[in-house]
């Protein structure tokens, strides 16, 4: 940025890829970041190409697309403003507006009268020893209960390697400011999870975006990284990936390993659907203990209520280093959320709740399978979230719209991208209370696919 805070300069570099785009980028960051909010004037086209010694082409190029992302409106006589950015709603049909927001990735409520009775009976924990403030990191009894939780996917795991930390964004955030400073690149996939994107504009740390093909991250991508970016890390959401829903098959979380430690690259795990798989690939800190930070919250194989995970650091890593940034950020996880966790963990209330979520999920992706374009149609049977492709002439920005007004809500892939974002957009299939509503709303989205935008009649 500019030293004068009514210039906006961007910090661009010139030797990687066109540059047009590095500065809508770079746009879009500051966007995120808060730096540049809703209203804001950019600076005049030729004032911006003068300022970065660029031709006025490159600037128009930049101002350009970053209005066909959404990011910028021009008014006739004004300038270039920035646009006011959609905040993602509550995930429930909201009772005023009749809104069903399918935009928030949330575990689908089991349609189980049993399970439900199991989960109001089963008593609180001590509440006179969780009204107090605890160690970060977790107490034993909570420690052993994260690891019982990890136990059919990582085996033992010692307790002296292993933290409670208050949710899995958090322990993004801990394990992020341990491994890197302001300025230093951490690679990820390059449609990604948005909460990766949040905690690295934070930070101040940039974020590379690897080619994926259908089984995910290109090792051969990440390799060339590592040797050409020096990344402080790679962070990958490995099963039922958010937002694309790819797993990394076994031999891919292999090579990643071998990769990471040929060059002394950590692996940041985000395991968040990892437990939904019966049969799922091991965790890639299976293949890697040295090298992987693996993160394991509850949020989406049993509660968003319980905002707990476990992290597991690698053989070596410095663990209270971590201890520090949670200390530092939160303090700690919430004693009554890792108390029921823990409660919950031992008496199989939170294997019988996961295996709930699981049948529910099949049960609603079947229900897509059959209302959605299979060719445009990326899932997995033990998720709830699904990747919609757009056929042309639609654009995620039109679409998006036209399912708003008709009360749908979805996430075009902007949210998700670090590199050039496709026509396409992540459906959550949680919200809706049952298959009735789920039915009508899938519904209303493939009459919507299979028609034309109205302004592409207008002739």
């Amino acid at each position: 940025m500019s030293s004068n805070p009514s210039i906006w300069q961007p910090a661009v570099s010139r030797s990687e890829g066109p540059l047009y785009l590095a500065i809508a980028d770079a746009l879009q960051a500051d966007i995120r970041s808060g730096e540049l909010p809703p209203g804001r004037r950019l600076p005049p086209q030729r004032s911006l190409a003068e300022a970065l010694g660029v031709d006025f082409t490159t600037i128009s190029r930049a101002y350009a697309e970053a209005a066909r992302r959404g990011l910028v409106e021009g008014r006739v006589g004004q300038g270039t403003f920035i646009r006011a950015q959609p905040v993602p709603q509550a995930v429930r049909p909201d009772a005023e507006s009749g809104m069903l927001d399918m935009s928030m990735n949330t575990p689908p409520m089991p349609a189980d009268a049993a399970l439900a009775r199991l989960v109001a009976e089963t008593p609180l924990p001590d509440l006179r020893f969780l009204m107090r403030y605890q160690t970060p990191g977790g107490t034993r009894e909570d420690r052993a209960a994260g690891a019982a939780w990890l136990a059919p996917r990582l085996g033992a795991v010692p307790l002296d390697r292993l933290l409670v930390a208050p949710g899995a964004q958090g322990a993004l955030l801990a394990v992020l400011g341990t491994l890197a400073q302001a300025g230093d690149t951490i690679c990820a996939e390059a449609l990604t999870y948005p909460g990766l994107i949040a905690a690295a504009a934070h930070l101040r740390l940039r974020l590379v975006g690897l080619p994926m093909d259908a089984e995910g991250i290109l090792p051969d991508a990440f390799e060339q990284a590592c040797r050409e970016r020096a990344p402080r890390a790679l962070y990958c959401n490995p099963t039922l990936q958010n937002p694309t829903t790819i797993t990394l098959p076994a031999g891919r979380r292999l090579a990643l390993v071998e990769i990471a430690r040929r060059h002394g690259v950590p692996i940041l795990e985000d395991d968040a659907y990892g437990a939904l798989p019966e049969a799922g690939p091991p965790p890639i800190a299976a293949f890697g203990p040295d090298v992987t930070w693996h993160v394991a919250g509850l949020a989406k194989p049993v509660s968003p209520v319980l905002r707990v995970a476990y992290l597991v650091v690698p053989e070596g890593a410095p663990l209270q280093r971590v201890v520090g940034a949670i200390r530092a950020t939160a303090a700690m996880a919430s004693p009554l959320g890792a108390g029921i966790a823990t409660r919950w963990i031992h008496d199989g209330t939170a294997a019988a709740i996961t295996a709930g979520i699981r049948r529910e999920a099949r049960a609603r992706q079947r229900l897509a399978a059959r209302l959605l374009p299979a060719d445009a149609l990326r899932a997995d049977p033990e998720g709830f979230h699904l990747w919609l492709s757009l056929p042309a002439p639609w654009t995620r920005g039109a679409f998006v719209a036209r399912l708003r007004a008709a009360g749908v809500g979805v996430v075009a892939s902007d949210a998700f991208t670090l590199a050039e974002a496709p026509e396409a957009l992540r459906i959550g299939l949680g919200a809706p209370a049952d298959s009735g509503t789920l039915e009508q709303a899938l519904g209303i989205i493939a009459g919507l696919w299979r028609d034309l935008p109205t302004d592409t009649l207008i002739v």
